[in-house]
């Protein structure tokens, strides 16, 4: 960026730059780079971002500021650059500053992020003097959104403020030479944290067998030896969880290649700073425990993305298991006191050390998709590494903003001007300590980038403990946002689209404004307001919320909306279901007793996944949905018929559910099924955006259902086929993890539709 045209003599510019500039060694560049061009002045951190006072000829001046943003660090990223004139001072020489701490901060606040290559080389290095230590971090690296407590981000206001560096660290970290030259968590092993037991014992406990908490940068893991059969099944039994998947910790691509099947992104991703968990297809020979992954395709597998991590695998050398440090259904644990009382009856072992975590961060979730445009990928849990990134919301906010987000998978949000902040995944909000975590949460974001909400916006649910939360606050405006609108608008919004547009909306259930149970939504409009323009047929939830936990319901259900006699047990069925508490259901979807109209498009996957006698009864959330697409055949083209037609629309699944019934009754293979079903729905999904959408239109394809492949995929490229437009989300996912911003994204709209 040039300020004015190059022209003879000194000037002196006022220079501030907004984005990821604090905690990723931005001053030091600043510095290094001022020194370069004969430039003088200073530079500091303030609430805002860094400012700069920069002196010298103006053609170094320009130079100065075009190489401000083209040569950044690896961590940083500029969103805005402003100049102007002042007074030349006669300066010479440059310096970095002291931060002030007056002011309302709105500085971006970096993620945290895996230790980098120098760092590795150091950690390994027998000569180096942070050879093995397990919390060597520079400027390009390590520990960020987990150990701030405040902004401008410099040391007194991370958790590292009790930690007094050792007089050669403080050599580095004051020598603008030096890669730690202003490394906030800089420290070695005479003067940083340590950890509680020796590495070696740990490493010994594992190998015999034990079942480890294992303190990392935002909270408890539990590990194992993902071989060791006898440890996952305890640990599967001591966590309460009984079929979901384990994630896996390798020592490199490598080992990971040898557990599952990975393409070019796949790698990159697992290598990538952010350091999520990556999905991909598990290799038939994967030498890991049936008890890892039961009934999966997949494997989840991350790297190591602290040295604690690189110590330890380095040590072992084979996969660990790497799962959440909570009990099913609970937050991860992130306090050495809660940890010690909540994993107690889990870990035979805690390896703990004393620099405290402020904010929790479990691992980030990833896949990769092929949709139209290329492969990119598909976030499911969007946490550390990716936390507390910002994103542009498209229409500037009027008011501060907080969205308190979904009942399931949930996350909040906080958002002034064009910017939201969503935090954390939190879980799903079904006990005392995950409110606390949503609130103390909200709490944190608020002090950290100085929002006072003047609006909230909530589900229209009233029993979620997130509405429930927002209800009760006082002196906000409130704003219910319909569940499938959020999604929506979520997708309009990272995509910067104004719209109209058309929704494609499937999950499980959300509530709807004519207070029944929506989940397989057609909507048209855009981030202000939709109308319900088609929906999938509906059916009987029989016996309300026991129907979701038990799939055979929904069988049954849809077997009594497409049949006119009174259906039989299927036989997949026979010996998993009471054929007396079948008759009983019968009677319970026909009569519409404790059993609600539903549209859900989660609930019918679970319907087709009990009918194949893939699932009667789920463990987990979207468990029978899982297994469903687990199942497909893979090259597998044929389909079943799926009407779609009527004012509204309607797009009919009973012909759909009667004509797998009769294929599963000739025999037909489950796969070959399952892979058929898929088909259909995609297919009928494409036909009914041609009856409602006009030629060429945006398709946004969100909710919870969206984040199986096959779907998701097949009815995009049906889509593009057909002229439209695919918007899918990217920077969120798909699920109910994306409502918060969603929320946020209709509050900023309606209001600025209200001004106007």
């Amino acid at each position: 960026m040039t300020a004015t045209a190059s022209v003879g003599g000194r000037r002196r510019l006022h220079v501030r730059v907004e984005g990821t500039v604090q905690g990723v060694g931005f001053r030091p560049f600043v510095f290094r780079l001022a020194c370069a061009l004969g430039v003088s002045g200073h530079v500091f951190n303030d609430t805002r971002g860094v400012v700069v006072e920069a002196e010298a000829a103006a053609p170094a001046l320009d130079s100065f500021l075009e190489r401000l943003e083209s040569e950044l660090p690896p961590l940083a990223a500029v969103e805005r650059v402003s100049v102007r004139e002042l007074p030349c001072a006669g300066a010479r020489g440059f310096e970095i500053r002291q931060s002030p701490s007056s002011g309302k901060p709105s500085a971006l606040v970096s993620p945290d992020s895996a230790t980098c290559d120098d760092c590795l080389a150091e950690l390994f290095d027998p000569t180096d003097r942070r050879y093995r230590y397990p919390f060597i971090n520079c400027t390009n690296c390590g520990p960020r959104f987990t150990i701030v407590r405040g902004v401008p981000y410099d040391r007194p206001l991370t958790t590292m403020a009790g930690f007094e560096m050792c007089a050669a660290c403080r050599a580095e970290y004051e020598d603008p030479a030096d890669r730690r030259f202003h490394a906030q968590p800089n420290a070695c092993p005479d003067c940083g944290p340590r950890l509680s037991v020796p590495l070696g014992s740990v490493v010994h406990a594992l190998r015999a067998g034990a079942i480890v908490a294992v303190k990392g940068l935002g909270g408890f893991h539990l590990a194992c030896l993902a071989r060791d059969e006898s440890a996952v099944a305890a640990l599967r039994a001591r966590k309460h969880r009984e079929d979901k998947p384990f994630a896996l910790m390798v020592p490199s691509v490598e080992a990971a290649s040898e557990l599952a099947c990975l393409s070019p992104q796949d790698e990159a991703l697992l290598m990538a700073r952010e350091r999520p968990i990556v999905l991909a297809p598990r290799r038939a020979e994967a030498p890991v425990a049936p008890s890892v992954a039961p009934v999966s395709r997949e494997l989840g597998l991350m790297l190591p993305y602290s040295p604690l991590h690189h110590l330890l695998l380095g040590d072992l050398g084979v996969p660990l298991v790497m799962t959440s440090g909570n009990v099913s259904d609970e937050p991860i644990a992130y306090s050495d006191e809660d940890a010690l009382e909540r994993l107690a009856a889990i870990a035979d072992l805690f390896l703990l050390h004393d620099r405290p975590i402020e904010t929790r961060t479990d691992d980030s979730v990833v896949r990769t998709v092929s949709v139209p445009g290329g492969v990119r990928p598909l976030l499911l849990r969007r946490s550390r590494g990716y936390v507390p990134a910002s994103i542009n919301l498209p229409i500037r906010a009027g008011q501060q903003i907080l969205a308190c987000g979904a009942e399931l998978k949930n996350t909040f949000c906080v958002a002034k001007g064009e910017r939201a902040w969503v935090g954390p995944h939190i879980g799903d909000l079904e006990n005392f300590e995950t409110l606390r975590s949503f609130s103390e949460g909200i709490e944190h974001f608020k002090r950290l980038f100085a929002v006072e909400p003047q609006l909230v916006a909530h589900d229209l649910h009233p029993e979620y403990l997130s509405t429930k939360y927002a209800l009760e606050l006082d002196g906000v405006q409130l704003i219910g946002v319909q569940h499938h609108h959020a999604h929506m608008a979520a997708c309009l919004a990272e995509h910067g689209e104004s719209g109209p547009a058309l929704g494609v909306i499937y999950d499980g259930t959300g509530y709807g404004p004519d207070r029944t149970v929506w989940g397989g939504e057609l909507l048209y409009g855009d981030a202000a307001g939709v109308e319900r323009v088609g929906h999938l047929r509906p059916v009987r939830l029989p016996g309300g919320a026991a129907a979701i936990r038990q799939p055979w319901r929904m069988a049954c259900a849809w077997l009594v909306e497409a049949e006119d006699g009174e259906p039989e047990l299927p036989p997949r069925l026979i010996g998993a279901v009471d054929p007396r508490t079948w008759r009983r259901v019968v009677r319970l979807a026909r009569s519409g007793i404790a059993s609600p109209v539903t549209t859900s498009a989660g609930r019918l996957f679970d319907a087709v996944a009990a009918l194949c006698g893939i699932r009667a009864h789920v463990n987990y959330e979207g468990q029978a949905a899982i297994e469903l697409e687990a199942a497909c055949e893979r090259d597998e083209h044929g389909s079943y018929p799926l009407p779609v037609g009527g004012t509204p629309l309607a797009l009919d699944a009973g012909p759909t559910i009667l004509a797998i019934a009769a294929e599963l009754t000739d025999g037909v293979p489950t796969a070959t099924v399952a892979a058929r079903f898929h088909n259909t729905l995609a297919q009928a999904t494409a036909n009914a955006c041609a009856l409602v959408a006009p030629a060429g239109a945006a398709v946004v394809l969100s909710g919870g259902v969206f984040q199986n492949l096959r779907l998701l995929e097949g009815t995009a490229a049906r889509l593009a086929e057909a002229g439209f437009r695919v918007l899918t989300p990217e920077r969120l996912p798909p699920n109910d993890g994306g409502i918060a911003y969603g929320q946020a994204a209709v509050a900023a709209a309606r209001l600025a539709r209200c001004r106007g």
